[in-house]
């Protein structure tokens, strides 16, 4: 529950502050016709993520147990794929962040499809990257409904925090927010690769599903305190296969490597650059 909620309220921040900076960027230039157009896109992007999430958690019923497990396992790659996207794109962009929004809807203003789909897509492409990641983390974690809640109370937080923010009422470094929850999510994301691994070898499509890299489910049952806690929020599995081993391993060590590298460059806070459209 606690990863999901984690996803909820990253992704949820950035797809908040996207709609708070052309909320008031728009405001700021003396252009509120254009609000309507803003809501239509966030509503448009909201309905096509809900959509997606729906499709990812019954489309594969009523298939065999290889074709499940074969699609999950492809899912479960591409969302952390997406997810590590994600978090360097932020660590990278955050800063100009205001000045793209705001060149964007400058060369569409005069198209009402224009400024609707600038929306959408500014805040589906966060929504599509959290149903997609929160449904992987949620198969890999056997955390059902509760992975629902916690994402659901992750989204809550992140739209009070945007608004607060935007009205300059709370002041939180954003740049320290995003840099250790994205620390965080990389660790996430490994367990959900190796899940993902896990499932292809299920399928039949990746080898070595009988050869156990350690299995310490003797010191960890999966059903104690420990074992659910670890399988809930990293994704631990007590029985690890060498492949899932050595791919959370790479992934880990190199991810990571160049996410600490990408912020030993001085950058301008993404708190900076809201206020400086907020104001």
């Amino acid at each position: 529950m606690f990863q999901n909620f984690l996803i909820g309220l990253r992704e949820g921040l950035e797809a908040a502050l996207i709609v708070g900076i052309l909320i008031a960027y728009v405001r700021k230039t003396n252009r509120a016709f254009l609000l309507p157009k803003i809501w239509m896109g966030v509503s448009l992007a909201i309905l096509i993520s809900l959509g997606f999430g729906a499709f990812l958690t019954f489309g594969p019923n009523g298939l065999t147990f290889e074709a499940q497990e074969a699609i999950g396992g492809a899912l479960s790659i591409i969302a952390v794929g997406f997810v590590t996207w994600m978090i360097f794109w932020m660590a990278e962009n955050s800063r100009n962040l205001s000045k793209q929004l705001g060149q964007r809807i400058d060369a569409v203003e005069t198209s009402t499809w224009g400024v609707i789909l600038l929306a959408a897509l500014s805040v589906g492409r966060e929504g599509l990257e959290t149903a997609l990641f929160l449904w992987a983390a949620s198969q890999s974690a056997g955390s059902g409904s509760l992975a629902l809640v916690g994402a659901l109370l992750g989204i809550l937080l992140a739209v009070l925090l945007a608004w607060l923010l935007m009205r300059g009422v709370l002041k939180l470094n954003l740049s320290k927010f995003f840099k250790w929850t994205g620390a965080f999510l990389i660790f996430v994301a490994a367990g959900v690769l190796a899940y993902g691994v896990h499932d292809l070898q299920e399928a039949g499509i990746l080898p070595g599903l009988h050869h156990l890299a350690f299995d310490v489910s003797d010191t960890i049952p999966p059903t104690s305190v420990a074992g659910t806690l670890l399988k809930g929020i990293f994704n631990f599995s007590p029985a690890t296969t060498w492949l899932e081993a050595i791919v959370w391993v790479l992934y880990v060590a190199i991810v990571l490597t160049f996410f600490v590298r990408s912020y030993r460059a001085p950058k301008v806070s993404p708190k900076t650059a809201v206020a400086s459209v907020a104001s």
